[in-house]
């Protein structure tokens, strides 16, 4: 079920995190009958329109009851299979602003299948913004019997960015909207992977998660030289409605600048902000048998937190038994993230997923967030297809209604967001079974491997140590070796386990006085 990125329709499910897939399927989310309302135009303000004019409309939004815009499809739309939604594509002669020969051009996507809101899409242009009307010619349907004539009001179900960034005479997809309040970008030379979202409600409580919408867009038609493009959503769902702006600038590194103003109808317990989503099946640190002939599948491989303090922590993905749910307090965080570090096609085996040119994702916060948990949730996951790994900042401090809320960060897709980095990161991670003579399976041996380039140019006679730390079970002294295959340092150790209690473990290298790497944190379960 992969697909390569360019002019085709995204992988739906893969846009899923496996909640909302299943949510979605068995319609939990579905609108009641009597509140299907009329998407209604933003008015701009004397001269250009502005963001200012999407805080209105979520602030009108929130003072009302929440009223899904979710009409009821035709059947020849409502009843498609993933397949048959696949087979509807966008033509792209009629790619907007094609003909006018600009940097970028956009296409759009349409309702059905699991995608039931009705979203609707404006271009602004010469400051005043219009909407782009549905047309049953902007479609190629494939197999699909639909008549020649369609409602005039169905709307889309999201939209697509097109930009030569791979090459000047080929347009490429490099951001998708696409999907609750889900988008995800590319860099060059880079296929889709991990998604972002514009908000995250009660991921991973007891009760139901509520999935916010972008129901309503708004596009600044691009100028002839111009290398970013300017998007503007309005979020809404039962207990929030918001305005959001996203300044996506394309290239090596495609950096999205985020600013959203959100209005609170009522309270929410959990409130995600900035999420990421994305997939990991099985990897080096599987310690359970995966009937796979690839050694590792997945999106990203580990989550990234760098506290307001300096330190960073490197917590490796896994794909658990049981719902695991972990968190990072910080205050003021300056970064936070999902990576994929291996970028060794020889660790996927996989031509046509190409798991090693999925990028890694950063949240880098604007301003100070004050105190907060960064909360990795890790869904037990069958396979590949679905998006299982969740992270995002929780504000310390609880909503009420009508609160309103400021966020602003920088997103990075990228290939390496952390390539300027000289100090040690943790590159692989693999657990077996311990012991001395004989292997005890009760016995788990951690192998961590470090590289960077401080790490490189140190002596390998050096005296290097390890500093670890678990909160159960008992460590074997660690022992720190030259790994000269990728100039780095290689830490192992034993954990014996405190019968089935979990181990929560730490770990980073030090030479004399000077920390040599980033922290390394896993939590260990026996399963």
């Amino acid at each position: 079920m992969n697909i390569e990125p360019s002019m085709t329709i995204p992988r739906a499910l893969r846009l899923l995190p496996l909640g909302l897939a299943l949510a979605l399927g068995a319609g939990v989310l579905a609108a009641d009958e009597t509140g299907v309302v009329e998407p209604a135009p933003v008015e701009s303000a004397p001269g250009d329109f502005t963001f200012a004019a999407v805080v209105r409309r979520a602030a009108e939004l929130a003072a009302n009851p929440y009223a899904p815009d979710r009409p009821e499809l035709p059947d020849y739309l409502a009843d498609l299979d993933y397949d048959k939604y696949r087979d509807i594509r966008f033509e792209p002669e009629e790619s907007l602003w094609r003909k006018d020969g600009l940097p970028f051009q956009m296409q759009l996507f349409p309702r059905g299948f699991l995608y039931k809101d009705r979203v609707s899409v404006s271009v602004i242009e010469n400051g005043r913004a219009a909407p782009v009307d549905f047309r049953h010619d902007l479609f190629n349907y494939g197999k699909n019997q639909v008549p020649q004539e369609m409602p005039a009001d169905l709307g889309y179900a999201g939209l697509r960015l097109i930009y030569p960034i791979n090459r000047d005479e080929l347009f490429d997809e490099v951001a998708v909207f696409q999907g609750a309040s889900y988008f995800r970008a590319v860099a060059q030379g880079l296929n889709y992977g991990l998604s972002a979202r514009g908000l995250a409600i009660d991921t991973g409580l007891p009760s139901q998660e509520e999935f916010p919408v972008f129901r309503e867009f708004w596009i600044r038609k691009p100028d002839p030289d111009t290398t970013e493009i300017t998007v503007y959503a309005l979020l809404d769902s039962d207990s929030v409605a918001g305005a959001y702006r996203f300044l996506i600038h394309p290239g090596a590194e495609t950096v999205i600048d985020v600013k959203s103003q959100l209005f609170f109808r009522k309270s929410v317990e959990k409130l995600g902000v900035a999420p990421l989503t994305s997939m990991f099946f099985h990897g080096e640190n599987t310690d359970r048998f995966i009937d796979d002939f690839r050694p590792e599948v997945h999106d990203s491989d580990g989550l990234l937190v760098e506290t307001g303090f300096g330190e960073r922590i490197w917590r490796p993905l896994v794909n658990p038994v049981g719902l695991r749910v972990s968190g990072f307090e910080v205050e003021n965080p300056r970064a936070f993230g999902l990576f994929q570090r291996d970028r060794d096609f020889r660790a996927y085996e996989d031509l046509e997923a190409h798991y090693q040119n999925r990028p890694s994702a950063l949240v880098e916060p604007i301003g100070d967030w004050g105190k907060g948990v960064v909360e990795l949730i890790e869904i037990p996951s069958t396979a590949e297809r679905y998006d299982n790994i969740g992270a995002y900042w929780i504000p310390e401090r609880p909503t009420e209604p009508g609160q309103e809320l400021e966020f602003s960060y920088r997103l990075r897709f990228a290939k390496d967001p952390e390539a300027g980095m000289l100090g040690g990161r943790a590159i692989a991670t693999r657990i077996g079974a311990g012991g001395t003579d004989i292997l005890d399976p009760n016995v788990r041996k951690f192998v961590v491997d470090f590289a960077g380039p401080t790490l490189a140019a140190l002596d390998p006679e050096s005296p290097m140590e390890a500093v670890v730390h678990t909160t159960s079970g008992e460590l074997s002294k660690p022992v720190v070796q030259a790994n000269p295959e990728n100039q780095g340092w290689r830490l192992f150790f034993e954990l014996k386990p405190d019968g089935n209690r979990p181990a929560d473990l730490r770990a980073f290298l030090r030479h004399g006085e000077d920390v040599m790497s980033e922290t390394w944190s896993f939590r260990w379960v026996r399963e």
